[in-house]
């Protein structure tokens, strides 16, 4: 077998044996025969049914969604529902209606709380309003979560047996519970089951993306606006170069010289001149890799970054606090404050937390290794409710892309003349912009839909559908809402024709472009318009792996399989890091509960009888308690801040050993075990040294000197100049260019 049918086989994806209509198929005629039997009771008596079977329980849901909404459940939504209930992912294609399949499944499993993942906050609005009235009927109580609410609002939503909320609002409580100060002030309840939707996006595209809760710290100071300056005028191949995959930069000896001379450092690699070396690394990279328009906008004064994979704005999202300020230094943007970290957890650890765990998406198959590999999720392929025929045709690839964008926009006007609606997706708000403008031009009416306008995402992608409709969106924005077509008129055109302007690293993403027509046998048609001047073609050499007996299409599948593997492993290398933090954490937080729960036995007694007993002697012998109690709480967690920093800075150098010829990662882990120690020893010293001065049991405890409540996300990388996983995937790259020229 050759390596390029080995990485085939490997990036395929594999589903379950057994297709899901025939392993469930005993199981859905029981759910079908129990609908039959209570189509005619009351339901004044059905509501007191106490089901135990999972059949009945699937049965009295959907009995429920279908008197409440008009809707009755089909057998592929029933299958969808008991596929998630054995703890898989569900792949159900656009308009088969997902969101009913998730009140059947949840139904089934809420009997001590369930979470439902959605991909943005008007979805956890939309579907909990949507849905509350089937599973009132069933008698359960719903909520959702969103941004903007208070501690009050989120406790009550918690509290609900069904709560929806985006995995960002549940990751951010999390954290947040795990910094007060009195049980009372907590506002989740331990987790129990979680249905995530959109599971791909959620359990892929962001789980490289830690959730960080912070306080505010010091502001920046002008170097960064200095640096921006001179970094502006740095040229690629003279003063610095990047990787080959444009993910790092590295500054070149000419640069260093023009560093050093900026600021009378001497040595640029002396040890003093740290923050004036990484200031120049964080300006290089924000002036040659970041694009406006493209990975970010700026908007009210602030960067706001946009989503790789959906297009729209990552909400409270940033880079690494150096990468931001150097930003906004860039964009002459006022330079605001970086924060201390108090805590931060991957979406992956979030996900574990959780007793029971499954999802639904249209787009899973092509990532079944990594469900299975990481998250111990098996996919389940669910047949359409009716048959798919949606026409994916050819792409068509051009030499550059004016000649793409010359070709696609004469393509809408040729079929907008039909009234046939068409859907495109581009790449970035950028080129959604530029290809806009062109459609204006040549006299095509249409709506733009991308980071600037994301608030009315799911109004202008509902509306997609009708006749004569054209919408240009960037990437996936609006994923959730559904795409009606407009009469029998618009089918009779051949149904809604979606246009990509752009091959994505992952087929997946191509896939979820393609799916947004064809819903329910609905006719459709889809297409991709490739330049070989696109990122991705430019990013992995296909132009110069090109020969006369290389076919393009094939060039550009081989691509994104390998990419796929790449970013996998990309991944892996964060989840190696992640773990030993995660045991930290996860130590630390068992010893934060059992003080903040009046359950942790006394530092002070154990370690220093004699301070106790005069203590206690003087005091009252519950106030001594209660006040070492809450002087351990602000000390876990101003240590816990310290040991974060420590980590952080450690990982962001680790690089450096491997040109000593050790393994990182293994001394990373090292030096992090030792950390996470002296930080354990460094917490009951503190607290018996805190509680040796008379004041703190004056004033009843430390005064907390943690701002919190700011919360982020920001995009890592673990080492700047490449790990070993992708120095690999150069190589399996490079190979499987020369297969392709010979």
């Amino acid at each position: 077998m050759t390596l390029l049918q080995r990485l085939t086989q490997f990036f395929a994806g594999r589903t379950t044996s057994e297709p899901p209509s025939e392993r469930y198929r005993k199981q859905v005629e029981l759910v079908n025969q129990r609908r039959q039997e209570w189509a005619a009771t009351p339901d004044s008596v059905l509501r007191q049914t106490q089901p135990e079977a999972l059949e009945e329980r699937i049965a009295l849901a959907a009995v429920a969604i279908e008197r409440t909404t008009a809707m009755r459940p089909f057998d592929v939504q029933i299958l969808g529902a008991l596929a998630m209930h054995e703890r898989q992912i569900a792949e159900m294609q656009t308009g088969e209606g997902k969101t009913i399949v998730a009140v059947m499944a949840v139904y089934a499993n809420a009997a001590e709380g369930a979470h439902v993942w959605t991909a943005n906050d008007y979805l956890a609005r939309r579907d909990a309003a949507w849905m509350g009235p089937a599973f009132g009927w069933l008698g359960l109580s719903v909520g959702h979560v969103g941004q903007g609410m208070g501690a009050e609002e989120r406790r009550r939503a918690y509290a609900c047996d069904v709560t929806y909320a985006t995995a960002n609002e549940v990751g951010f409580d999390y954290l947040r519970d795990g910094l007060v100060l009195e049980p009372a002030e907590m506002v989740q309840r331990p987790f129990a089951f979680v249905l995530i939707d959109e599971a791909d996006s959620i359990l892929i595209d962001e789980a490289r993306i830690p959730l960080v809760i912070a306080g505010e710290a010091t502001a920046p100071e002008d170097l960064a606006y200095t640096m921006a300056r001179l970094a502006s005028g740095f040229r690629r191949g003279f003063e610095f170069d990047t990787d080959e995959h444009q993910r790092n930069v590295q500054i070149s000896d000419r640069g260093i010289a023009k560093v050093e001379a900026t600021f009378g450092c001497g040595n640029l690699y002396e040890p003093r001149n740290f923050r004036i070396y990484t200031a120049a690394i964080d300006a290089i990279h924000a002036e040659s890799l970041l694009r406006a328009n493209v990975d970010y906008i700026v908007r009210n004064d602030s960067i706001e970054l946009v989503d790789e994979f959906k297009g729209r704005v990552a909400q409270d999202r940033r880079w690494p606090a150096g990468l931001q300020t150097a930003l906004e230094a860039k964009e002459r943007l006022p330079l605001r404050k970086q924060g201390r970290i108090l805590g931060s957890i991957t979406l992956q650890t979030l996900v574990s937390l959780y007793p029971k765990v499954c999802g639904m998406t249209g787009t899973a198959a092509t990532q079944a290794d990594e469900f299975r590999t990481v998250y111990r999720l098996d996919v389940a392929v669910i047949p359409p409710n009716r048959s798919m025929i949606r026409e994916d045709l050819p792409d068509i690839i051009f030499e550059d892309k004016l000649a793409k964008e010359r070709a696609v926009v004469r393509e809408v006007v040729k079929v907008h003349a039909t009234g046939r609606p068409i859907l495109m997706g581009t790449a970035s708000v950028e080129e959604s912009e530029r290809i806009a403008e062109r459609a204006r031009q040549a006299g095509v009416v249409h709506c733009v839909l991308n980071a600037r306008n994301d608030e009315a995402e799911a109004e202008i992608i509902s509306r997609a559908g009708q006749p004569g409709a054209v919408t240009i969106s960037t990437n996936m924005a609006g994923r959730g809402t559904d795409i009606p077509l407009g009469g029998d008129d618009v089918r009779a055109l051949g149904g809604l024709y979606v246009i990509g302007t752009n091959k994505h690293e992952s087929r997946r993403i191509d896939n979820q472009l393609r799916g947004r027509a064809g819903r329910q046998g609905d006719p459709g048609s889809s297409r991709f318009f490739v330049s070989l001047e696109d990122d991705l073609m430019e990013r992995y050499g296909i132009r110069q792996a090109l020969t006369p007996d290389v076919d393009v299409q094939v060039a550009i599948d081989h691509v994104q399989r390998v990419v796929e593997g790449q970013n996998l492993e990309i991944r892996r290398t964060l989840w190696k890091y992640e773990g030993l933090i995660e045991q930290h954490r996860r130590a630390m937080a068992e010893r934060r509960r059992g003080v903040l729960f009046r359950e942790a036995a006394s530092v002070v007694e154990d370690r220093d009888p004699e301070r106790w007993q005069e203590l206690c002697g003087r005091w009252e012998e519950a106030r001594v308690r209660q006040v070492e109690r809450s002087v351990t709480l602000t000390k876990i967690d101003d240590i816990w801040c310290d040991y974060l920093a420590a980590v952080a800075e450690l990982r962001g150098g680790i690089h450096w050993v491997s040109w000593a010829g050790k393994d990182p990662l293994y001394s990373f882990l090292t030096r992090a075990g030792e950390i996470a120690d002296e930080v354990q020893q460094r917490i009951d010293d503190e607290v018996v040294e805190a509680m040796m001065r008379d004041d703190v049991m004056e004033r009843g405890g430390i005064e907390e000197t943690l701002e919190r409540g700011a919360t982020w996300t920001y995009l890592i990388n673990d080492q700047p100049f490449g790990t070993m996983q992708e120095r690999w995937a150069k190589a399996i790259a490079g190979r499987v260019r020369d297969l392709m020229r010979g």
